[in-house]
């Protein structure tokens, strides 16, 4: 009887650990997938597209290698599309991953692993078959050779085993629903071209991929041309229906953004997202728009918003002091560009969060009292008592009282006016500084920038630099002020470790060089609750907070609309998904292209 008791027992025991095992198509970073383990394609695309035709795009600067992961160089923009991942996310959800590489997932409810199991009809472009062997290699050369981010980041990966030809199982030193995404989206290398060529330098050789697209023609620095290869194994998986439809991509790169925009209208590429408002009001008219050959529409989206600004080095002593930067803020008159340089069509950004519910506004609640209490001392005492919002004016240019303020957070930074000079009281040393720009057209904001600098003492040179010496630059951190977007997230994550806390000081991400105990505390926080959605909206709230009221940057603008313009010869679905522009699900519309001058077509 004890025998069969025993038998019994360890015949539960088995079954509970067995049903605490999920193995599925797909995984969302909170709640169901939306769509199902039979689905048979996006939404938001058009599953029959035609297909066929070339897109020609463009860039601005100029490349030197086609290899995204080097660590020094200026890659192709595009070049991330010679590879794929192990899955692949939706654009109309906030982090779903669904089959690519890896046909599924198996993953314990607490997250302490994952199994991803290889699609047996995957291959990498030669036709060589890719296993779990490869997918390990890819991981461990991104571990040795690749980014610092990319070892700090996935650190927390314990082992890494091949259990058979096509499974391969991440056991991690704690449970993370997050990390397990992660590795979803882990780019997969061929080893059999990668172990004749170093992973960590500039590659010139096209290189072999996994992806739908290679490198057909190319003149290093000035153009690329991708093509879609006939026989690539994955086009017809769901996630891929309706997508990359076009043969070629060809994209042009020009060293100046003027000359650029007047390619585009004489047709040496077919696409562009403007992003200059005083272009977009002024300067997409003429023949071809007046007889429809050129398209242009606003489409609004349901994006956040990019934290675009004006970001201080912080490790510069010029700036380290918070009341400094704060002063500076005082004199970006944002009103007065959007009335006279924006034509009205931006909104100020407020918030590392702009547009969804981690946005913090008004004072904060109970809760994230609770958060912010232990690192009381070491935040700025404002946040408990004011709203944060960037310095507003009446829009005339009149910005007196601004200077006020300014003037009078400068005087408690020790800094002081002498013959219209603003100078530290203890060295006398002017106040002097460069902001460094790697797009020409943003010399006329930074011109009324300097303006206003100017009246209270400050200078401020600009510097307009090409693309790889501003690179160059920002990864020696050789700068004091640059302009710089900080990517939107839908949600607060742990992609926030990059751009801010003080383990990733030296990445190339941290642009501000921040390196602050109480935010590190936050972002952890942040990483810990994952799981518990309502808790993370406070805490995500309480890191923007700190961020804003720490004053790192001087928030600019953002647009909640693609101001999109084309030649007329392409179609697209009638749904955009929620997060993409979906140029992706765009095709070749033959009937019309017909209608277009010949050397259009």
């Amino acid at each position: 009887m004890r025998r069969v008791i025993l038998s019994c027992i360890m015949l539960l025991l088995t079954l509970t650990a067995w049903s605490e095992v999920t193995i599925s198509h797909a995984l969302s970073i909170r709640g169901t997938p939306k769509y199902g383990p039979d689905f048979q394609h996006f939404d938001y695309v058009r599953p029959d597209a035609p297909q066929g035709g070339t897109l020609r795009r463009y860039n601005i600067g100029t490349y030197d290698n086609f290899h995204r992961y080097a660590l020094r160089g200026v890659p192709d923009s595009a070049s991330t599309a010679l590879y794929d991942t192990l899955m692949t996310y939706s654009a109309d959800e906030v982090e779903s991953v669904y089959p690519l590489i890896a046909e599924k997932l198996e993953y314990p409810d607490d997250f302490t692993w994952v199994i991803f199991h290889i699609d047996p009809r995957a291959r990498f472009q030669d036709g060589e078959p890719i296993t779990a062997e490869d997918v390990r290699y890819s991981f461990t050369t991104f571990m040795e050779k690749g980014v610092p981010q990319f070892r700090s980041y996935f650190k927390p990966v314990r082992e890494v085993e091949v259990l058979d030809r096509l499974r391969i199982k991440f056991t991690l030193e704690k449970g993370d629903r997050e990390m397990v995404l992660s590795l979803a989206s882990l780019t997969i290398i061929p080893r059999q071209w990668w172990k004749d060529h170093d992973f960590s330098e500039p590659q010139t050789e096209v290189p072999l991929g996994s992806g739908a697209y290679t490198i057909s023609d190319y003149k290093i620095g000035q153009y690329i041309v991708y093509k879609r290869l006939d026989d690539y194994w994955a086009r017809d998986l769901p996630v891929n229906r309706g997508r990359d439809n076009f043969d070629y991509i060809r994209y042009d790169y020009y060293r100046d953004s003027n000359v650029a925009f007047e390619a585009f209208k004489a047709g040496e590429y077919d696409l562009r997202f403007e992003n200059t408002s005083k272009n977009w009001a002024t300067l997409y008219t003429g023949p071809a728009f007046d007889k429809g050959y050129i398209k242009k529409e606003t489409i609004e989206h349901q994006l956040p918003a990019n934290m675009q600004a004006l970001v201080f080095n912080i490790q510069r002593p010029i700036f380290s002091d918070p009341k400094v930067r704060r002063a500076i803020g005082y004199l970006f008159d944002f009103e007065w560009m959007n009335k006279n340089l924006f034509y009205g069509q931006y909104a100020r950004t407020r918030s590392f969060f702009q547009h969804t519910e981690y946005e913090a506004k008004g004072l904060p609640s109970p809760e994230e009292k609770k958060i912010l209490e232990p690192i009381r001392d070491q935040i700025p005492p404002e946040l408990f008592t004011q709203a944060y919002d960037p310095p507003k004016t009446d829009g005339s240019g009149n910005i007196r009282g601004q200077m006020r303020s300014a003037l009078a957070l400068f005087k408690e930074a020790g800094w002081e006016v002498r013959n219209r000079k603003l100078v530290n009281a203890a060295t006398g040393k002017a106040m002097e500084f460069e902001l460094l720009l790697a797009d020409a057209s943003l010399e006329r904001v930074a011109l009324a920038f300097q303006k206003n600098l100017e009246r209270v003492g400050i200078t401020m040179n600009i510097r307009v630099v090409d693309v790889s010496q501003f690179t160059n630059r920002l990864r020696e951190r050789d700068f004091d002020m640059i302009s710089s977007v900080y990517r939107a997230r839908r949600y607060p994550d742990s992609g926030l470790l990059l751009p801010w806390h003080s383990a990733y000081l030296d990445s190339t991400y941290n642009t501000a060089g921040v390196s602050d105990p109480a935010v590190d505390y936050l972002i952890e926080g942040i990483i810990r609750n994952q799981e518990n959605g309502q808790q993370l909206i406070y805490w995500g709230r309480a890191l923007d907070r700190v961020l804003s009221w720490n004053f790192y940057l001087v928030p600019e603008w953002h647009n909640s609309a693609y101001w999109i313009s084309y030649w007329n010869k392409f179609s697209r679905p009638p749904l955009l998904p929620k997060y993409s522009t979906g140029v992706d699900c765009w095709w070749y519309d033959e009937q019309k292209a017909a209608m277009l001058p010949e050397e259009h077509r």
